[in-house]
């Protein structure tokens, strides 16, 4: 079995200004995503964290938003 290894992340910030999304409604949807769906967060010496993506992730929450968009019709 072959395992990917994770070599980068995107910050909440990035995925939101590249999938054109709201920050803050991304944070909100991404609380349904687990590790295993390619959320990680990172945290900082401020004892702050952000929401980071994996690629995988990134693939993920636009499954969700896309379902988001679906309950909202």
């Amino acid at each position: 079995m072959q395992t990917n290894k994770i070599h980068h992340v995107f910050t909440i910030d990035r995925v939101a200004r590249d999938l054109g999304e709201d920050e803050e409604w991304l944070a909100d949807i991404a609380n349904e995503m687990e590790p295993e769906d390619g959320l990680i967060w990172v945290y900082n010496l401020s004892d702050g964290g952000v929401i980071a993506f994996t690629d995988f992730g990134i693939e993920n929450l636009r499954e969700i938003i896309l379902i988001h968009r679906d309950r909202a019709k």
